[in-house]
């Protein structure tokens, strides 16, 4: 377990990198000041108007093959800059540097505007639920060719659960064999595009927020703005909805009938909602660096345990 001495250091390591990335990119960097520091570093450049997001706790695949976490970036960039070029409201790549990774010293990062948030709003979710609908709408016409099929599934699930094998003393041992059981199950429809369709006719597969987009939009003075792109793939539009309730898919189903997109199909929600719960298992496997993650995801594994096994699709 990473001690609270060496989470510092690890901070302090991103902060310098952000900060001598901006200068070299030719930002005027006086007061480098850090916003967020959980699975990322978030890096205010002042005075220069750019954010920058430095992931620093990360699966196993993108610490050992660098290029995944630039590709997956790539994509994150490239969707948050076509959304923001045809007038969505989202939060943009900076316009004043390349909209690319920047590999620096260990870490690679993205650059992006600086926006103001409200100080202590309060979000309403049936607004949040309303845009995330319409984020789908816009989604569906971007054409997905650098997008992987449910990356965040098929990556980071069997890879947690690997780990965790050959960690005994972060998770119960029936805890992992019921993952596993359960992976085995879901697997191949999350893992497959013909597979997934074939289970599931006439439920379309589209680029997706991949991470909870109700959750991740900032409140500016200009009104509420997406974010937070990192998991952007192809998959269905269930797995941007699990967990929000019964009341939550009704709102979506309300506002999707007005922008002309299908209804919640309930059996392909079951199985998002299931695959949740294992990611909620598997991100145990990054305790040792991020060792906060032992109290926030206990929630979602006592909803997990408590819930009736996957057996079947």
């Amino acid at each position: 377990m990473l001690t609270p001495d060496q989470i510092a250091e690890r901070t302090a390591r991103a902060v310098a990198a952000a900060t001598a990335a901006g200068r070299q990119l030719g930002l005027a960097v006086d007061e480098p000041r850090v916003l967020y520091d959980v699975f990322s570093v978030i890096v205010h450049l002042a005075p220069a108007p750019v954010i920058v997001r430095v992931p620093t706790v990360l699966p196993a695949s993108q610490v050992s093959e660098p290029e995944r976490q630039t590709a997956q970036q790539r994509s994150e960039l490239a969707v948050a800059g076509w959304l923001s070029a045809r007038g969505h409201p989202v939060v943009p790549p900076s316009p004043l540097v390349p909209p690319e990774p920047v590999r620096r010293d260990g870490f690679s990062m993205t650059f992006w505007q600086f926006v103001s948030e409200v100080p202590g709003h309060e979000p309403e979710m049936s607004h949040r639920i309303e845009q995330t609908a319409r984020l789908h709408a816009a989604l569906r016409d971007y054409d997905g060719d650098d997008l992987g099929f449910w990356v965040p599934f098929g990556t980071y699930i069997p890879e947690g659960l690997a780990e965790l094998e050959r960690m005994p003393e972060l998770i119960d041992a029936a805890d992992l064999q019921r993952a596993q059981r359960e992976w085995a199950v879901i697997e191949p429809v999350l893992t497959c595009r013909a597979v997934f369709e074939s289970t599931f006719p006439g439920v379309d597969i589209q680029p997706i927020h991949g991470d909870a987009p109700y959750h991740n939009m900032i409140a500016t003075p200009d009104g509420e703005l997406w974010s937070d792109f990192e998991l952007v793939t192809l998959g269905a539009i269930e797995s941007d909805l699990a967990m929000v309730g019964r009341e939550g898919i009704a709102a979506y189903d309300a506002a999707a009938e007005t922008l002309g997109l299908r209804p919640v199909d309930e059996r392909v929600l079951r199985i998002t909602e299931a695959a949740g719960g294992l990611a909620a298992v598997a991100v145990l496997a990054m305790a040792p660096s991020l060792p906060m993650l032992f109290d926030g995801v206990k929630p979602m594994l006592d909803m997990w345990r408590g819930s009736p096994p996957m057996t079947e699709v």
